[in-house]
């Protein structure tokens, strides 16, 4: 689509030769043009339709690529995508061979740093707001570089936002600090952090008065960095006095300003061209509304985050019907879950901002009571469950498993170490499709399979997710991992008898002459279509257990078989494969074992089907494997 203002621009170079006045035209075409390419090219729609005045606001006063913009939570990047030469390229965003789903700098120079997951902003701008100051006291010709790090989206109530605040007001540094404040991650955002925000200083009037005056004073040089701490700490301890709040920020040294409306971009350029000449950290707060400007997306904000296709003038979703399909992964962990809550009083849930995307939700809507979002805390999801589980309570903890990476520790120190009988689950595991390197879960088997006394399982389909999740809640001797994959599985009539398994226990699945296929997980059922389609004589066992293995198993499999294929949806290095060659090789056996996974390197974006071609996983790699052709 051809636009007026829009269409001209092929850099921030471009955008900053508007006038002030054009920028609200600008800011309307910027978000027709959203609008426009995710109703037919699905993406992350709400979250940056709600910062597109924040986005033209930076790019037109900053000196960018020079001056650096640190987005958090990538996914609120797609104006600033547009802005800066890749609108022409937009319409290829999420696709194979197209632009990263979140910004890279691997794909340009503008994008300063990886967001794909949430609050590293701070910490990442700090160290380039330090490596700025030095690089000017090695070279004093240098030019001064401003760095200006935009959280939001919940992202403030992640660990690392914290201590990268408090690094801040310890470290000199003259960084901005952009709060995106809308109330929300991908669901409504919950905490005492979001609490805080919404009753913070709203007095718009004393604000701007607040703002205006401390720019006049430090214009003429009455307001310095020698008496701005003496100042603040008096304007804290009278404003306290007065109003009982204390503004954390300025606790901690760093100049607050705000609240202020978001969406009014000619007023956060004229602030941020006073605020990027005053020395020291700052922080500009600003409200904004997730979904801005498209009322479906404004009206429900959780649906809208990633809608998928849709009919851009009426609002309406394209979705398919469910109608005799399988039901996604997600949605049967919840509908268990429910079950075994109804079952055990002991049975609760545990989520880091995720309730409805992995479907806990179904949980929370009839026994809220039970059910906990945390905000984007994943380490202190596990360690809230561990506390819990140490006490006797039976916490379902689910993650997303690439986001699961940022509790390792905890797993460890908190969980493992203490054999609390914490249910670990992880959803999005193996790969995941348009979300691309940040968000395949590709690690967890190979990271977790050398600690101790966690239970590692992986169902193949969703009678067996309901028994796992059944088998977990028996077992009181430490952590179970369960790790599923995004999307739907195979069984139309997927609910079965809730019913213990055997832990450490494979299915033999059939018996074949010569060769043999290991899997785990959900791609057994490709392993299953291979063998039958081709009529092929090829043993097939389903280690529903990375952790511990079948011994008698492996042990019947050297005996009876020549040839070993494992098969998994994770990183081949560390995971099934590697297990079974370490014991066969333990064991004496000299076996001919291929290690079908995926490969030792960071898989892009694209969908599944095209993903699993590009790294040799999909069912004709598995025939020509089997075929002794790879």
């Amino acid at each position: 689509m051809k636009y007026e203002l829009l269409s001209n621009i092929d850099s921030p170079a471009d955008l900053r030769k508007l006038s002030i006045e054009q920028l609200p035209q600008l800011c309307k075409e910027l978000r027709e043009d959203i609008i426009e390419e995710l109703s037919v090219n699905p993406g992350h729609l709400a979250s940056s339709l709600g910062v597109v005045e924040i986005t033209v606001a930076l790019h037109y006063v900053f000196d960018t690529p020079s001056d650096r913009i640190v987005w958090d939570v990538g996914h609120q990047a797609y104006g600033h995508k547009i802005l800066t030469g890749r609108r022409d390229q937009f319409h290829t965003n999420r696709k194979l061979g197209g632009i990263r789903p979140f910004p890279s700098p691997y794909e340009s120079e503008y994008d300063t740093f990886a967001c794909g997951h949430a609050s590293n902003s701070i910490s990442a701008a700090l160290g380039m707001a330090v490596a700025a100051k030095r690089e000017k006291a090695i070279n004093t010709d240098s030019p001064e570089r401003n760095v200006v790090a935009v959280i939001g989206d919940g992202a403030m109530s992640g660990g690392l936002a914290f201590e990268g605040l408090n690094n801040v007001s310890s470290t000199p540094n003259n960084m901005l600090i952009i709060l995106n404040d809308n109330d929300m991650s991908i669901d409504r955002a919950v905490g005492g952090m979001e609490k805080y925000l919404l009753q913070l200083d709203t007095n718009a009037t004393y604000n701007s008065l607040r703002f205006k005056a401390s720019t006049w004073l430090y214009n003429r040089g009455v307001l310095n960095d020698k008496r701005k701490k003496t100042i603040l700490r008096f304007n804290n301890a009278l404003k306290s006095a007065l109003s009982h709040q204390q503004n954390i920020f300025e606790g901690m040294n760093i100049r607050y300003f705000g609240p202020f409306d978001g969406h009014d971009v000619c007023d956060i350029v004229r602030m941020l061209n006073q605020l990027k000449s005053m020395s020291g950290p700052k922080l500009l707060h600003l409200h904004t509304t997730k979904g801005k400007g498209y009322e479906p997306a404004e009206n429900n904000a959780t649906v809208w985050h990633a809608p998928g296709k849709f009919d851009p003038e009426t609002g309406e979703r394209i979705v398919s019907s469910g109608d005799n399909q399988p039901p996604r992964f997600q949605d049967v962990f919840g509908e268990t879950l429910l079950e075994l809550a109804k079952q055990n009083p002991r049975v609760v849930g545990v989520t880091p901002a995720m309730p409805t995307g992995c479907s806990m939700n179904i949980l929370m809507r009839e026994m809220p009571e039970r059910c906990f979002d945390v905000g984007i805390a994943e380490g202190h999801a596990v360690t809230f469950s561990g506390g819990m589980a140490k006490d006797g309570l039976i916490p379902f903890c689910n993650i997303y498993s690439a986001f699961a990476q940022r509790a390792y520790d905890n797993i460890i120190h908190d969980v493992a170490l203490l054999k609390l009988p914490v249910v670990l689950c992880f959803d999005r595991a193996g790969l995941v499709g348009e979300d691309g390197a940040t968000h395949h879960g590709a690690f967890d088997l190979a990271a977790l399979r050398p600690v101790p006394d966690v239970i590692i399982s992986s169902p193949m389909d969703e009678h067996e997710l309901r028994r796992l999740m059944f088998t977990a809640q028996t077992h009181s001797e430490g952590p179970f991992v369960i790790r599923y994959p995004r999307g739907k599985g195979v069984l139309v009539d997927w609910r079965c008898p809730l019913e213990k398994v055997e832990i450490g226990k494979a299915r033999k699945l059939r018996e074949g002459e010569k060769t043999v296929v290991i899997s785990i997980g959900p791609w057994g059922n490709d392993v299953e279509a291979v063998i039958n389609d081709n009529n092929l004589n090829v043993g097939h066992y389903d280690f529903r257990f990375l952790k511990p293995l079948d011994e008698e198993a492996l042990k019947e499999i050297a005996e009876r078989y020549d040839r070993i294929i494992t098969i998994e949806d994770g990183a081949r290095n560390g995971g099934l494969g590697s297990a079974v060659l370490e014991w066969i090789n333990d064991h004496g056996y000299n076996h001919e074992i291929v290690r079908m996974g995926l490969p030792d390197e960071f898989v892009e974006h694209g969908t599944v089907a095209e993903l699993r071609h590009i790294v040799g996983l999909d069912r004709e790699a598995i025939l020509q494997t089997i075929l002794n052709k790879n």
